[in-house]
């Protein structure tokens, strides 16, 4: 069994940043593509970021180009997600995935794998 565990996620101010990150513990990482969901109160669960086995290929969803960015460390088997210029509307759960397979994927059911989520608020 894969086992991804979130961590990283508490309260910021809008505008401000915050990283969240994700240990997979599998030993070989690196051939597992990655990404991030996130789910808001009273909304359906949405892509956020995705990432390749090596980390050559991103991913993002249009509502956080430019303000998110996922890396992946594979030596530490972790991938993060840094968010910048946070908005009240990025509050959410946020969801590390992993698929079994090394290509880049949009939607979540090509993800096999699923963190128990972080909290991530924006206050205004």
């Amino acid at each position: 069994q894969v086992r991804l565990v979130e961590s990283g996620g508490g309260l910021v101010q809008a505008g401000g940043s915050l990283i969240v990150s994700c240990a997979a513990s599998v030993r070989t990482f690196n051939n597992y593509a990655m990404g991030w969901f996130r789910q808001a109160p009273g909304k359906e669960r949405e892509f956020v970021a995705g990432i390749d086995w090596s980390g050559g290929r991103t991913y993002y969803a249009d509502s956080v180009k430019g303000r998110f960015t996922i890396s992946r460390a594979n030596p530490k088997n972790t991938i993060y997600l840094q968010m910048n210029s946070l908005k009240p509307e990025d509050t959410a759960v946020y969801y590390c995935a992993a698929r079994d397979t090394g290509s880049l994927a949009y939607e979540d059911v090509n993800y096999k794998y699923w963190g128990q989520g972080t909290q991530v608020t924006v206050s205004s």
